[in-house]
């Protein structure tokens, strides 16, 4: 495929792909099948066909019937000889036609044509057309854009019939056949470039150069291999010419006709000339002079190689960096310095874009000192992406004398700042752009003080250190695909209204240091591994707010689509918006206040309830109960110890207690309520025996004493012997052999002094409290009967 039909074919199938369905069915790549004719069975989706490289002859009516969405269609390098005029009556959606490389015979017979009406790119080229004569049908083709076209003669009157066709371009293939060209044939077109391609070894025609330098805004030559002496002489007969952009595209051409064709073309009225894919041959050796007076604006070389090994690359830089020119752009070449021009230079753009460059840019060395250059004063935008760069520091140097440079892209570079040296910037710079190097937040302390939009995306940044360089003038920072591990405070840069932070590495970006970014309007902090947590919390909400239409704030670009939870693992690629995280489990006072408070009224209710309903008292009853069986279980008695017993207890009491012990006491516990033998003094004292005498005999027969406590007691002498001689019998029997009754509350400091033993008892025995309320009396009688349940030897007692 040539050069121009490959051009041709891959625009416009990058313009089908921006509208073309995503289907898999909507692209039909069949070329180089051996096909002898279009399948039948083309999927009715497809919008892109492919039939190059096959054996194809005739196209039929009906053979797109099923393509009805056919936006696209290639039959180049076929075999065509005929079409179909309905061929393509089904296609209405049809833009791009490729029939180039085929056998077909007549440019007035393409009848197909007139059911293409919304065709933007035709190319006939490379067919067996003797004449250029288009038919009537091609004036129907109203929307057409490109048309590429190729035949053995062009004569007057052959383009009438697309005089009212505005194309953009139009593409004349010279063949390698006998050939011919009637000046003024061109004079129908309306088009806004003139392609010449020429193949083999043919020469351009003198005529049609002519033609086209009069009558097309910009016109390309392609493949020219020879005839450059004879263009130069051609150019100087025509100073002004219509054309004011010409391209020169995949030339083989020596380094003298290069020069002398580029300085005869600085002084014609061309003032944009572009030349690619070009191949020089017998370099320089020494210094090529260039015209230094020009109305060419801008000069483009692209894709240069160089078939000599020897030569003066510093004549060829020389060359090129002293034209008088507006923009000088040398791009994917593999130039590895520039000189410096020899006078102050009119370039305002210099573009050396994916070349090899290195830090020796524009410099010269004189013995021992390496010189900047001064001679570019007037730069004002300087692109030097995808180069060799490797120093920050040193290219600032390089660079120091363009006072009016303000547009400076030094991407796609190995560019490092390790902080230590100081940068010398020209003081003029607004835009930089520092992409895709090797650069960490030192960097901000080499940077143009009068930057207003700074572009750092794709480096190393991790932290924007405290001591930076005031960029008062900062508007615009790109931090994408750095290492942030949280929002930079703005100290530096207070005028700093866009903020971009995509694909870093913030788990909880810090809300409350936006407040130091007082103008901050625009925020992108999207694609970053947040950490759903109570830190998150505050972020979340910024979020939420910018969505609102009444918000006037911060507004957070990509959201909420490309903000996800990255942790925990169960709310692992949920949206944020999605995410709610209350407030009291992230305020701890609140936490604790929700736990604290409830609990807190649970504990005042329950102390309430049970001082209300006498938990306490029962739950001590219950407990004295417990005990007092436990201790009767553990307890071994041996039963020579009980000879003698026959009571389970002896009661002392006052005298003024008497009552509440003959009606309460000892119906309880003795007889059929209690049925237990008690000892009191009324009833088991022995007359005619002193009363000492009755109280050591009464509780030496009994298995425990029961003294019942209150005021009265206290002051009884009596009740004090009892409790004297018990003590003295509790060393025997233990602990647990006294038990006491407080009948009403008995304070220690109403108890006298000489009841020493009746304090020690109180102190560290527990004694049972008798109840006001009548609903405790019966867990209070089982708690004393517990208490004085023990086994007696089977004696008859007899109570005098």
């Amino acid at each position: 495929m040539t050069p121009v039909n490959a051009a041709l074919w891959a625009a416009a199938i990058l313009m089908g792909l921006q509208g073309s369905s995503s289907f898999p069915d909507s692209r039909v790549d069949l070329s180089s099948k051996n096909l002898p004719s279009v399948p039948r069975d083309l999927p009715r989706k497809a919008e892109s066909i492919d039939l190059s490289c096959n054996h194809i002859q005739l196209l039929h009516g009906g053979d797109f019937k099923n393509t009805p969405l056919l936006r696209f269609l290639n039959i180049s390098w076929n075999s065509l000889k005929d079409i179909d005029e309905e061929t393509f009556l089904d296609t209405p959606l049809l833009k791009d036609l490729d029939l180039s490389h085929n056998g077909l015979r007549n440019l007035s017979g393409q009848q197909y044509l007139l059911h293409t009406e919304n065709l933007l790119v035709l190319n006939l080229a490379f067919n067996k057309f003797l004449t250029m004569t288009l038919g009537s049908e091609f004036s129907s083709l109203v929307k057409l854009e490109t048309l590429a076209l190729g035949a053995q003669n062009i004569s007057l009157g052959d383009f009438k019939n697309i005089a009212k066709v505005k194309l953009r371009t139009l593409t004349l293939s010279l063949e390698n056949k006998p050939w011919s060209y009637t000046a003024g044939s061109l004079i129908d077109v309306q088009a806004q470039r003139l392609q010449i391609a020429l193949t083999g070894s043919r020469i351009l025609d003198h005529d049609l150069v002519a033609d086209g330098l009069s009558l097309f805004a910009e016109v390309e030559l392609m493949n020219l291999r020879s005839g450059f002496k004879d263009l130069s002489e051609q150019l100087i007969e025509r100073v002004e010419t219509f054309t004011s952009h010409l391209y020169l595209t995949n030339i083989y051409i020596s380094w003298k006709d290069l020069t002398d064709s580029v300085n005869i073309l600085l002084h014609t009225s061309i003032t944009h000339l572009r030349i690619s894919d070009v191949t020089m041959y017998n370099m320089p050796f020494q210094e090529t002079n260039v015209t230094q007076t020009s109305k060419m604006k801008s000069f483009t070389a692209r894709e240069a190689v160089v078939k000599d090994f020897f030569f003066s690359q510093e004549a060829v830089y020389n060359f090129f960096i002293n034209m008088p020119v507006e923009s000088l752009a040398m791009v994917e070449m593999p130039v590895i310095h520039m000189t410096c021009p020899k006078s102050h230079s009119p370039i305002l753009q210099l573009d050396f874009s994916n070349c090899a460059l290195s830090d020796s840019i524009f410099s010269r060395v004189e013995g021992e000192e390496i010189l900047d250059c001064e001679k570019l004063d007037n730069v004002r935008k300087l692109n030097l992406v995808g180069n060799n760069l490797r120093s920050l520091q040193m290219l600032s140097k390089r660079v120091q004398y363009m006072k009016s440079l303000q547009h400076l892209d030094l991407s796609l570079n190995s560019l490092v700042y390790d902080g230590l040296l100081e940068c010398f910037w020209p003081p003029n710079i607004t835009n930089m752009t520092l992409s895709s190097n090797g650069l960490t937040g030192s960097v901000f302390k080499c940077l143009p003080k009068a930057t207003e939009n700074l572009d750092l995306q794709n480096n190393q940044v991790s932290v924007i250190p405290s001591s930076i360089l005031k960029l008062g003038n900062l508007s615009s920072l790109n931090l994408n695909s750095n290492r942030l591990r949280d929002l930079p405070v703005c100290t530096g840069f207070p005028l700093l209204s866009e903020l971009l932070l995509k694909s870093n590495s913030l788990h909880a970006p810090s809300v409350n240091k936006l407040e130091s970014c007082p103008e901050l309007k625009t925020l992108d902090v999207s694609y970053n591994p947040f950490t759903c947590t109570c830190a998150l919390r505050s972020f979340i909400s910024l979020g939420i707010k910018s969505k609102r239409r009444s918000h006037t704030g911060i507004k957070l670009l990509s959201w909420p689509k490309d903000y996800y939870c990255t942790y925990p693992e169960a709310v692992r690629d949920f949206s944020l918006k999605d995410i709610s995280i209350p407030e009291v489990s992230c305020n701890v006072g609140l936490l604790a206040a929700a736990i604290l408070g409830p609990a807190v009224i649970v504990m005042i209710a329950i102390v309430t309830l049970c001082h209300h309903l006498d938990v306490p008292w029962y739950m001590g009853m219950i407990w004295q109960w417990t005990r007092a069986k436990h201790r009767a279980r553990m307890r071994q008695v041996r039963p020579e110890d009980l000879l003698g017993v026959e009571f389970h207890a002896f009661v002392s009491y006052s005298q003024h207690d008497a009552d509440w012990v003959q009606n309460s006491l000892l119906p309880n516990l003795e007889g059929p309520a209690g049925g237990l033998q008690i000892c009191h003094h009324e009833k088991s004292f022995v007359p005619g025996k002193t009363i000492i005498e009755n109280i050591i005999a009464c509780l030496e027969k009994s298995r425990r004493s029961v003294f019942v406590l209150s005021a009265n007691f206290v002051k009884s002498e009596w009740c004090h012997y009892e409790l004297y001689f018990a003590s003295h019998q509790r060393l025997a029997w233990g602990p647990d052999s006294v038990v006491m009754v407080l009948l009403e509350p008995l304070p220690q400091y109403l108890i006298p002094s000489k009841y020493n033993q009746l304090k020690s008892m109180m102190a560290r025995h527990t004694y049972l409290e008798w109840p006001q309320e009548r609903a405790k009396h019966m867990l209070f009688w089982a708690n004393l009967r517990a208490a004085l349940q023990a086994d007696l030897p089977n004696a008859s007692v007899t109570h005098e």
